[in-house]
């Protein structure tokens, strides 16, 4: 799924489609294919050095990541969320037992009290991406701002997040958009070329 087309769709397009075959995928397939991404990701050598790794609560069809938190901190590894606030995405740490507030588009994040932090590797969710690393999000850009932003303090490992039914030949990408370094549904990690 490397080739190019000749005419592009444009993002919204692509995410409708794409975002309709994720909702479409069974119930009991999404769990199980889960639970191969959360092993996909642990088992990322590059991930395994950061003390703090920022993830996404599941909203809708996503992967569901819940599990992979618990086994990151687990591990030793502190766990961020994103806040979404009118300037962008704050990034707060989170534990176990923190509770979690409603925020818009149907997120649960945590609340102004959670402390703020600036992690250095982040599990990024997606409407659909590519072979290349690029993805599409769910409209707002929310996540390309907040890579370009924390990437002014040195490299950001980003981690996609997704099922191999979210991939498409390519994602029409333009010169703000920020490229994954990985990406990983049920069929394994991806490293897309020149990551």
């Amino acid at each position: 799924m490397t080739d190019r087309p000749a005419a592009s769709p444009d993002k919204a397009s692509l995410r409708r489609e794409v975002l309709a075959r994720r909702d479409a995928l069974d119930p009991a397939f999404r769990a199980a294919a889960s639970a191969r991404i959360a092993q996909g990701v642990l088992a990322l050598p590059d991930l395994a050095g950061f003390d703090l790794v920022s993830a996404f609560w599941p909203i809708r069809s996503e992967v569901d990541v819940r599990p992979l938190l618990a086994a990151l901190r687990a591990r030793g590894q502190a766990v961020a969320l994103p806040q979404v606030t009118p300037e962008g995405l704050i990034f707060r740490r989170v534990d176990e037992a923190d509770a979690l507030a409603s925020g818009g588009f149907g997120l649960s994040e945590p609340g102004p009290e959670a402390p703020a932090v600036r992690p250095r590797a982040l599990l990024v969710p997606l409407a659909a991406f590519d072979r290349r690393g690029h993805r599409i999000g769910y409209g707002k850009g929310y996540y390309d701002r907040a890579l370009a932003d924390l990437s002014r303090d040195g490299p950001v490992l980003a981690v996609g997040i997704a099922f191999a039914a979210q991939e498409i030949p390519f994602v029409p990408d333009t010169p703000h958009d920020r490229r994954l370094d990985r990406v990983v549904t049920e069929d394994g990690p991806i490293t897309p070329a020149g990551a």
